[in-house]
């Protein structure tokens, strides 16, 4: 075992904290209302985009469920936080566990199908958990396995006890995010992240290297599908209640989309999307403009990043700072 004075912590272990610190105490400190609710969904989402990078990023599998798993991960937090009331973050690691579970389950066809067909088959998946969620809705303080209450019995799932106000909770939904992020930049750097990146070349090669190519695959859509879970949790307590009519299979295309958009091969390309996913209908909504314009937005957006820029905006950001970084240290 190498001595802990060799051991060397990747910088990007170091630069998501810092970064998520100073990104969430400027929102915290400038956002009014409205926009700090339109942060504090972004920040959430960029969990579920997080999975999605895992799965396209590194093994190259397009996912298109990823959606349906954050709905799923809120319909169990508040199924659990209305029936029994225990801390809310008890409710929301099961939520992710559960959508873990539950991804698990999606990934199966990523066993034997690729792309285009992976594609089609998760997108039918997503289809039919809109088909459920449509006809159950998400649990409101009513009583039986659904939950559903009638007029006035709706309740709210109460936020954790540390963060009731909005300030307070976006914090606590930032150190949630930060903690996912680092989680999965860990996963990249170490043993998964090398499986994974051997399975991408050629599961032929991985198998020769001594990878074990399904428990890798299930691996990745385990904790996407956690990941995502989380972020469902996390919108549930943003406002107390989850909208069945929000959790289309379109939602989960235009998670794909920005994804790609904000970039899945840099940490922070999550952020990015989750902001676009989130700021950008927010923005223009606060200047009076149809959110539906949001639509082609992202298709131009989407257009240029597989055109130009495959790495996505946090590519082409990362490429700026390796450019000015090797000026500085011209003499």
């Amino acid at each position: 075992m190498a001595p802990a004075s060799t051991i060397r912590i990747p910088r990007e272990l170091y630069a998501i904290p810092i970064v998520m610190a100073v990104f969430t105490l400027a929102v915290a400190v400038f956002a009014n209302s409205f926009w700090l609710t339109a942060a504090t969904s972004a920040v959430a989402l960029s969990l579920s985009v997080t999975g999605l990078a895992t799965l396209y990023g590194q093994l190259g599998l397009v996912s298109l469920c990823q959606f349906a798993l954050v709905g799923v991960g809120g319909w169990v937090t508040l199924r659990i936080g209305h029936a029994w009331h225990p801390p809310f973050e008890l409710s929301m690691l099961t939520g992710g566990s559960v959508a873990a579970i539950v991804g698990l389950i999606f990934g199966i066809p990523a066993l034997r199908l690729r792309g285009l067909y992976l594609a089609l088959v998760t997108l039918m998946l997503a289809g039919g958990f809109q088909t459920i969620i449509g006809a159950w809705g998400f649990p409101d303080g009513g009583a039986g396995f659904l939950g559903r209450a009638d007029g006035a019995g709706r309740a709210m799932l109460p936020r954790p006890d540390i963060a009731q106000g909005s300030v307070p909770y976006f914090v606590y939904v930032s150190l949630i995010a930060t903690l996912g992020l680092l989680i999965s930049q860990w996963h990249k750097v170490a043993k998964p992240g090398r499986a994974w990146a051997l399975i991408r070349k050629g599961e032929h090669v991985a198998i020769a290297s001594g990878v074990n190519v399904l428990a890798y695959k299930a691996w990745a859509f385990a904790l996407s599908g956690f990941l995502a879970g989380i972020a469902g949790a996390l919108l549930a307590g943003n406002v107390g209640q989850l909208d069945g009519r929000a959790f289309t299979a379109f939602e989960s295309l235009n998670l794909f989309a920005l994804a790609v958009v904000g970039g899945v091969y840099n940490w922070y390309g999550a952020v990015i999307a989750g902001l676009l996913l989130r700021a950008v209908p927010a923005l223009l909504t606060d200047l009076g403009i149809d959110g539906y314009v949001t639509i082609g937005i992202f298709g131009v957006a989407l257009f240029q990043a597989l055109a130009t820029a495959p790495a996505g905006i946090a590519g082409q950001i990362a490429g700026l700072i390796e450019r000015l970084t090797r000026r500085g240290a011209r003499p």
